[in-house]
């Protein structure tokens, strides 16, 4: 079998393992890059250089000092995106703080969850947000002070001591030299929540840095790049697919407040973007925007999308005159074990290939821990062939780490296949995978026709109990139809029956206003398994519907 390394040389920017920490690359960067561009907020914002950038950053690292964060206290970040964010964020790794970020959906429980679980004593509010502490303060076991971004009085009410975001900042530029390891632990990310309470991945600063040189490998990002995003900086993706990786390769950044689908092709124009990142289904959100002249009229070099739309990405990479659109398989605990080399041929559906250089995969059947048959879907297990490049372990729940690391393997849930040329296909997550009459039925790959429909905004497929004895489960589609458009039920499984084997054609299917998600936007099927049918739910057999060979 074929793995990354057959096509392409992965390199690294600094060799010994020992210089992978952010405070290093950036202060290293400001030197070599001086005043070239690093960071553009939107369009027409101010621009920020790398020299500028450190400096900031140096200024605020020296407040957060002052203030009393010494190295290894966690430090919530609640804020929209902006520079301020980055600036922050850099900060935190010149003192050896560690940044937690937050999801800016985060209210009641889900912000007492993440400011207990990972005892942070110290927490930097947006004045957006600052005010629902106020709810929960009597259930916050470790916050003690909070600084507002804005203003202060938005805070009012709050017991906890306030200080303003100026008093953060310190009139001394010069780097706080805190002495750091590349094993420190850098952050905390919390994962989205959709099987249980959100999990805290620690993430060393060694496996920040070797999970944004993969995605500077996969991009082939250089000097001479511009990547944009509006993702969001409380996610892994903007933080070590977009911004480290930019810093790594002295590229510039344009970074926006929010994704927008129907802006995307203006800001192309407007940023000189030669790299784009893609989480879900933005891809299709583009794509369904209506066509103009100036879709192909742009520099964009790159599109990493994860995962890529294969039913739209001849056509897409065509309208938008994109030289490549890449993909990869990891998880912010376990980085990118699968890698798409730049500019081969993958198949449809394959996520990449395995660095083999780094990592050890198995696919194992979840029940037994065993390798299971090649070519069979099985759960993606690994371990790094290097230390510290996946994450040490769940913070606050030892159980969870134990049980992910069952037999010295991680294991990620995700069901994921392997041809014989070593391509990895990601199936399915475990819980998600469906079976009817003994056949094993992944919901993603049901969904992908669903959502070339023209009519439909989003899909999310579920198994239903089957009526019959021996049946295991149905085929049940939740569509969410786009505003003023529609489909008839008929219409939708002649589509499916068009594009899919009969026996993943949804028996079942509902019209729903929308989709339960998590605030990191990942649908909670969990929540639509146990809805189950309804008097809204339209059946295939009732409406005596037959395929060809069911």
């Amino acid at each position: 079998m074929k793995s990354y390394e057959d096509f392409a040389d992965f390199s690294l920017k600094w060799e010994n393992q020992e210089d992978w920490l952010l405070p290093n690359v950036l202060e290293h960067q400001a030197e070599a890059q001086g005043d070239r561009t690093f960071l553009q907020w939107e369009t027409d914002g101010e621009t920020i250089s790398f020299e500028e950038t450190n400096r900031i950053v140096n200024r605020l690292a020296h407040g957060l000092v002052d203030q009393g964060i010494e190295k290894g206290d966690h430090v919530l970040l609640m804020l929209p995106n902006s520079l301020e964010y980055l600036y922050l964020w850099f900060a935190l790794s010149k003192i050896g703080a560690v940044e937690v970020p937050v999801n800016t959906d985060y209210k009641q429980q889900s912000l007492s969850h993440v400011a207990n679980l990972t005892e942070a004593s110290f927490g930097i509010f947006d004045e957006e947000y600052v005010s629902r502490l106020t709810d929960i303060e009597g259930d916050l076991d470790y916050l003690e002070t909070v600084a507002v971004k804005g203003d202060e009085s938005a805070a009012a009410g709050l017991e906890l001591e306030r200080l303003e975001y100026d008093a953060l900042v310190s009139d001394d530029d010069r780097n706080p030299d805190v002495a750091l390891d590349y094993h420190d632990v850098a952050s905390i990310i919390m994962t989205s929540g959709t099987t249980g309470p959100s999990k805290a991945i620690q993430k060393t600063y060694s496996h920040q840095y070797f999970f944004s040189e993969e995605c500077r490998n996969l991009v082939q990002l250089s000097e001479d790049d511009v990547y944009m995003t509006g993702n969001p900086l409380f996610h892994s993706n903007a933080q070590v697919l977009v911004v480290y990786p930019a810093l790594i390769a002295g590229a510039k950044v344009c970074l926006f407040g929010k994704f927008s689908g129907s802006d995307w092709v203006d800001r192309l124009h407007e940023t000189g973007a030669t790299v784009c990142n893609f989480l879900g289904s933005m891809m299709d959100f583009v794509y369904q925007q209506p066509e103009r002249d100036i879709d192909d009229q742009n520099d964009l070099r790159c599109l990493f999308a994860a995962p890529t739309a294969t039913g739209i990405k001849e056509e897409f990479q065509e309208r938008f005159s994109v030289e490549y659109i890449t993909e990869v398989y990891g998880s912010t605990e376990i980085s990118l074990p699968v890698l798409t080399p730049y500019g081969v041929d993958r198949p449809d559906g394959a996520a990449g290939l395995l660095l083999e250089e780094f990592y050890d995969v198995e696919l194992k059947d979840p029940k037994t821990d065993q390798p299971v048959e090649a070519g069979k879907m099985g759960e993606f297990a690994t371990r790094p062939r290097i230390p510290w490049i996946t994450t040490p372990g769940y913070y606050g729940m030892p159980e969870k780490t134990v049980e992910a690391s069952r037999n010295h393997w991680f294991h990620t849930e995700d069901g994921l296949r392997q041809d014989d040329d070593g391509w990895f296909y990601f199936v399915d997550r475990i819980g998600d995978t469906l079976r009817r009459r003994g056949e094993n039925i992944s919901s993603y790959e049901v969904e992908q026709p669903i959502l070339e429909h023209e009519a439909v905004e989003e899909v999310a497929v579920v198994g239903v109990p089957a009526s019959e004895e021996g049946g295991e489960e149905e085929v049940k589609a939740f569509v969410v139809f786009k505003s003023e458009m529609t489909a008839t039920e008929e219409e939708l499984i002649e589509w499916c029956a068009e594009r899919l084997p009969s026996f993943m054609v949804p028996r079942y299917l509902e019209d729903i206003d929308e989709l339960p998600k998590t605030s990191n936007e990942k649908i909670q099927k969990k929540d639509l398994r146990e809805r189950g049918n309804t008097d809204k739910t339209w059946d295939r057999k009732s409406a005596d519907i037959a395929l060809t060979q069911e």
